[in-house]
């Protein structure tokens, strides 16, 4: 029997995963809003039977034994944490926490509670392409693999109003929501991870026509970052949310004896010895009819059709484990062996908090993927964030109130600096 489904979030993406859990034949049975009325509101129009803005009402139901944490980032930590250790199995979104100290406490706790499911929403490692390019290269299509080039152009993810993604205190921004998929992505695909990182962040557009007030938007709205993997590989990406109505994603992957190219949901492949590119795989779009036309702009942002179908093969595959679950724990770990755990978790987490630092220094920065939380100390110092252990509402009255000063006017003795331009975060 498939667990109960109890749902944190009430976002668009939620409005997009509920059609698919149910698709698989998981009853939903609760879901959670940060506000009483915008739980109602969902639970009315998804018809889920139990709605509330108390975590612990979610938690402590009978009928709920598999939680979706689809929330802002910076109350991912304390719900997984407490979902865990009341026995409940948790999938957790994008990225895990807003640091890695936040996400070390995950992976506490996950190791506590061994017999629990916890992964993290990273789609992409089931999506077909992937998974057949993860195959190609083990199989030695590409050789040593020596270069991977990434770009991704997408749409606006600010909504109508402001909210946690409007600021980096609370996880918004493309690196977090984009770039934390890419980073897993790579590292999945190659087998490989960042040991050093260098990046640069920026922020365009401070307000729009809806968000105008008092707050301003200081969320990355542009990222580039470079990464030298541990086994010699090196790694460009470039992440763009000014690419109003459209979506385009390009992984390559060049080594010694050719190269592989996910465009989309396809993959494509050419050795050295071949006169032109070869389509390996055609991704199917079997995702489309469960999106919601209405929220369908925003959602082509948050989560494009590549991650919504990945994140549904994600959810087949949690259907899959616990509908054959006569294992030891009533569930059985083969169907989701490659889902990002905690651990995966918290390495993306790392190398996120190492390009914000390396935007910040303008210098290479290296990735530390800490076994103790006295490791971090140095760390949490230099990413300046405000305590963590505060409600959001608390961080989100940190936020600058005030209007971005005017730029100050570069000097002729400046203007050739690359860094010039550079916002410090």
């Amino acid at each position: 029997m498939l667990p109960g489904i109890g749902v944190f979030g009430t976002g668009d993406i939620v409005r997009a995963l509920v059609p698919f859990l149910r698709a698989k034949g998981f009853r939903v049975e609760a879901v959670w809003g940060r506000t009483l009325e915008a739980a109602e509101n969902v639970a009315t129009e998804l018809n889920i039977p139990f709605h509330t803005n108390k975590v612990d009402d979610v938690l402590l139901r009978k009928d709920v034994d598999l939680v979706f944490i689809i929330c802002q980032p910076d109350l991912h930590a304390q719900i997984a944490v407490k979902a865990l250790g009341i026995g409940k199995h948790v999938l957790c979104d994008r990225p895990a926490g807003l640091c890695q100290l936040e996400v070390l406490k995950m992976v506490h706790a996950a190791q506590y509670y061994p017999s629990l499911i916890s992964v993290i929403s990273h789609g992409l490692r089931f999506l077909p392409a992937f998974v057949h390019m993860k195959r190609q290269i083990e199989a030695g299509y590409v050789g040593v693999v020596n270069v991977c080039d990434v770009r991704v152009h997408c749409g606006s993810m600010i909504g109508n109003q402001f909210d946690w993604m409007c600021s980096h205190l609370m996880g918004g921004g493309i690196l977090t929501m984009v770039g934390s998929h890419i980073i897993d992505i790579v590292s999945f695909v190659t087998g490989q991870r960042a040991n050093r990182v260098h990046g640069m962040m920026r922020t365009f557009t401070k307000s729009t026509e809806k968000i105008n007030g008092i707050r301003w938007i200081d969320s990355d709205d542009f990222c580039s970052f470079q990464m030298i993997l541990d086994g010699g590989s090196c790694v460009t990406a470039t992440l763009n949310s000014h690419m109003a109505g459209g979506f385009t994603q390009e992984v390559v992957v060049c080594g010694s004896r050719g190269r592989l190219v996910v465009r989309g949901a396809n993959l494509y492949g050419q050795n050295h010895t071949a006169e032109k590119e070869e389509q390996l795989h055609e991704g199917p779009d079997d995702v489309a009819h469960l999106t919601n036309k209405n929220n369908s702009a925003r959602i082509n942002s948050l989560l494009p059709q590549p991650y919504l179908q990945g994140l549904f093969r994600l959810v087949g595959a949690l259907k899959e484990a616990f509908a054959t679950g006569d294992g030891e724990h009533g569930w059985l770990k083969e169907p989701v062996s490659s889902a990002a755990t905690f651990e995966d978790g918290q390495y993306v987490q790392a190398v996120i908090d190492a390009i914000k630092l390396s935007s910040a220094s303008r210098q290479w920065e290296q990735v530390t993927v800490a076994s103790d939380e006295n490791e971090l100390n140095p760390l949490m110092t230099r990413l300046n964030l405000p305590n963590i252990n505060m409600s959001s509402l608390d961080a989100l009255s940190q936020a600058p109130t005030n209007r971005p000063p005017p730029q100050r006017k570069v000097t002729s003795t400046e203007s050739h600096l690359p860094w010039s331009f550079a916002t410090k975060h």
